[in-house]
């Protein structure tokens, strides 16, 4: 298993850094919504949408919709240098998300677009879109629109992630987490996925993803320093699984009161959850 792909559900499992009782409790705090931040490469994604499995919430991938509006964009030969025309053409735009964590999707006018948004022509581009103060406020307020009918939805709650989720999108959220991770780590696990190693060559051929990325989009959203009420995990040191643990312990802390990190290794946990 890819450390950092979704693992094969495994329903009898117990999450290792939370009790079962706290487990039991969470699933019956409904609605639920929680929030996760965090920059390229942190494991937001991978995490958030195994803790919305886990939990039976929605799953709402917000960078997803940034990059559906960039293929967009560039589909319909718009300039990517003049911010007007993008942004009235994501105001136009029909873009529907599939919120299951079984099965997220991405559609626009129809047509699924889920792998097409991955691919590295629009990862070079999609700040330049993301970082339009016109497109973030049309995308924002349909991320809180999707948030609002989640949280009265049939599974009442979601966990919803992106690059200020905490702060702008959603900063009422129950939970609210910046999920983080040094830089060589980020790159080393963004190079496993898109080159299948961490070589000194496949590192390099994704920094531009990670670290321009970033920097470009911190222009605009605050995701590197966790705001007041924000818990800080920095993953680091962290496989997948111990993650999605010391994410559901932290969202039964918060919640229930209850829940643990004690199951987690001594050095991986040492500083995780702040």
């Amino acid at each position: 298993m890819n450390v950092w792909g979704v693992p094969t559900p495994n329903p009898a499992r117990s999450p290792g850094g939370i009790t079962v009782s706290a487990q039991s409790a969470l699933n019956e705090v409904r609605p639920l919504v929680i929030a996760v931040d965090g920059p390229s490469g942190s494991g937001k994604s991978s995490v958030s949408r195994e803790v919305a499995r886990r939990l039976g919430l929605e799953y709402l991938d917000t960078g997803a919709m940034y990059r559906a509006a960039t293929w967009s964009v560039l589909q319909a030969g718009i300039d990517l240098e003049s911010p007007a025309a993008v942004a009235e053409h994501v105001r136009n735009l029909d873009l529907t998300m599939a919120t299951d964590p079984a099965a997220p999707g991405v559609w626009v006018a129809g047509h699924d677009v889920a792998a097409a948004i991955r691919e590295t022509g629009i990862s070079t581009v999609v700040s330049k879109v993301a970082t339009n103060l016109d497109v973030r406020a049309e995308l924002l307020r349909r991320q809180r629109d999707l948030i609002a009918a989640a949280r009265s939805g049939v599974h009442e709650g979601v966990v919803a992630e992106g690059r200020d989720i905490t702060t702008v999108v959603a900063p009422d959220a129950d939970v609210r987490i910046l999920l983080t991770a040094s830089e060589a780590a980020r790159l080393a696990r963004r190079a496993k996925e898109l080159h299948g190693a961490a070589d000194a060559a496949s590192v390099e051929a994704t920094r531009d993803q990670i670290v321009r990325r970033d920097s470009d989009d911190s222009t605009v959203s605050n995701f590197e320093v966790a705001a007041d009420g924000v818990l800080h995990l920095d993953s680091s040191a962290l496989d997948f699984e111990q993650t999605v643990d010391a994410v559901l312990a932290a969202v039964a802390r918060t919640v229930t009161g209850s829940g643990s990190v004690a199951d987690l290794d001594e050095s991986a946990r040492a500083g995780a959850v702040s």
